[in-house]
């Protein structure tokens, strides 16, 4: 059943009521405090800061369902661990892998999702709408954002000693960071592939209703 247009407004608010439930239910018992606090630290910093630009900025249908889905991934991981995630137990059995992927799928998703976060940002605030430099942009800025993250860890791991190795989730693998920011590559173009035409179509929705409410230009 398509969604109608007063569904599509509303799902915005539906999701921004399920995140900080979620948010709150892995927090109860998490398998490790100091792990669940590092995973989670993103959907804690990005939530409010969606809600208090919303009027000035808001985002596209698209964009509010893959940060969403982003943050459960971010939250589930940290409630159990990356590596103890009893979804990743299922596709290791499934696929017959040596480790638990859970932590592959988390990278990946950390290109995925950023590439239509950064796509809409560069769209909707500066020349690039139309540009061919649009794509090769926006994956460069996810595969540096990877590349950032990984730094992140290590500082972790030199900060907190043991204490990080969940939030590492290494699993003994001695290509792990190559790994990750591989997921986050492969992630961002498989993105840009799959959603680009409905994103500009949800792009150019929104600049016409930003233009009839008198709100910001998108």
């Amino acid at each position: 059943m398509p969604l109608t247009s007063a569904r599509v407004r509303r799902l915005p608010l539906v999701l921004a009521a399920v995140v900080p439930v979620a948010l709150v239910v892995s927090g109860i018992q998490p398998h490790d405090r100091f792990t669940w606090f590092l995973e989670i630290f993103w959907v804690a910093g990005g939530l409010p800061l969606v809600v208090v630009t919303w009027r000035r900025f808001p985002l596209t249908t698209l964009l509010c369902c893959l940060l969403a889905v982003h943050a459960l991934v971010l939250i589930v991981g940290g409630a159990y661990t990356y590596a103890r995630v009893p979804f990743g137990y299922w596709l290791q059995d499934l696929l017959d892998l040596s480790r638990n992927p859970y932590d592959r799928i988390g990278h990946l998703m950390q290109g995925f999702v950023p590439a239509i976060l950064v796509r809409e940002l560069l769209v909707r605030t500066s020349p690039l709408r139309g540009s061919a430099w649009l794509a090769p942009l926006t994956v460069s800025v996810c595969l540096a954002f990877s590349a950032f993250f990984e730094m992140l860890e290590w500082w972790a791991a030199l900060a907190a000693g043991e204490a990080a190795d969940a939030f590492l989730a290494v699993q003994g693998d001695q290509w792990d960071t190559q790994w990750d920011m591989a997921c986050a590559l492969i992630g961002a173009i498989t993105a840009l592939l799959l959603f680009s035409r409905l994103h500009d179509r949800q792009l150019a929705r929104l600049n016409a209703s930003t233009r009839t409410t008198g709100n910001s230009p998108a």
